[in-house]
């Protein structure tokens, strides 16, 4: 199983003189660990379970840009793009910039978004759940189409698009690879059997997360995709850092499951030494 680091808050000691400093060296530890990802989040304001819109937070597809430009081997992404911060072609145009950029290193991460305090707070439209699905669907054939051959229209009821032209090209082949994040079993799940390179589960528990693989293998089999196609990835509260060997134990259950990947993230105020101890501890065992 792979180790990977989500970086989810930027409170540090120092404040925003020492972010990029502190960001830069948590990757480079990262990197020299072993991890195989590393992404932020894609918020405008903290989550509240993190302080709120009082603590610090960086704008996401700039931050990895800065983090490209730093590391020569970590997958790149956010966990993940809400569908309503971008419009779909500037979304695919951000991805690809970032793949060349970083040389093939770059992932979408994208979901249906849920924090409606930071559209509200910045203005910006934050339509019903249902139109919301209908908005990320449109906007992963939106990204398919312009990393393909094809550079003429897209019409949706959502997004008109008059030319998909998007060069350069990403550099991954035949395109970044997509991640959509959650489990809903009607239409998350159905979009990534359609759409998706991988899915992001929440790891509430094993059983949980066995349930939510088997209604995606249902998917696949609707349509006739194989499931195997499909990369398994989790997150969740996991104590990887001060409880190595349980973290190993309940690893073992997922990857029996057929995970690849799970998400982990640095705690307190050293990020650096909380990312280099879990590599150290978990990373060289898993």
């Amino acid at each position: 199983m792979k180790l990977a680091i989500g970086y989810s808050s930027f409170s540090h000691p120092g404040g925003s003189a020492s972010l990029a400093d502190t960001l830069a060296a948590t990757a480079r530890a990262a990197e020299d660990g072993g991890c195989s990802r590393m992404t932020v989040m894609d918020h405008w304001f903290q989550m509240e379970r993190l302080g709120g819109p009082a603590e610090p937070m960086l704008e996401g597809y700039t931050t990895l840009g800065y983090l490209a430009a730093i590391t020569t081997r970590l997958e790149l992404g956010l966990l993940v793009t809400g569908v309503t911060y971008r419009h779909p072609g500037l979304l695919a145009k951000q991805v690809a910039t970032l793949d060349v950029l970083a040389h093939g290193r770059a992932f979408l991460g994208i979901g249906s978004a849920w924090y409606e305090r930071e559209h509200r707070g910045l203005g910006v439209p934050f339509p019903p759940l249902a139109e919301r699905f209908e908005r990320l669907e449109e906007a992963l054939q939106i990204c398919r189409q312009m990393w393909s051959d094809d550079d003429g229209p897209y019409r949706g009821r959502h997004y008109q698009l008059e030319e998909t032209i998007c060069r350069p090209r990403p550099m991954s082949s035949p395109h970044p690879s997509i991640l959509i994040g959650g489990g809903g079993e009607r239409k998350t799940l159905r979009l990534v059997a359609q759409y998706a390179d991988a899915c992001n589960l929440n790891a509430t528990t094993p059983e949980q997360v066995a349930h939510k693989i088997e209604i995606l293998d249902r998917h696949c089999e609707s349509i006739g995709r194989d499931p195997a196609t499909i990369e398994k990835t989790i997150f969740g509260s996991f104590d990887a850092l001060n409880q190595p060997d349980d973290f190993l134990r309940t690893m073992e259950r997922y990857a029996a499951l057929g995970v690849s990947t799970v998400w982990t993230g640095p705690t307190g105020d050293d990020p650096v030494a909380a990312v280099t101890r879990i590599a150290a501890t978990v990373g060289t065992r898993r």
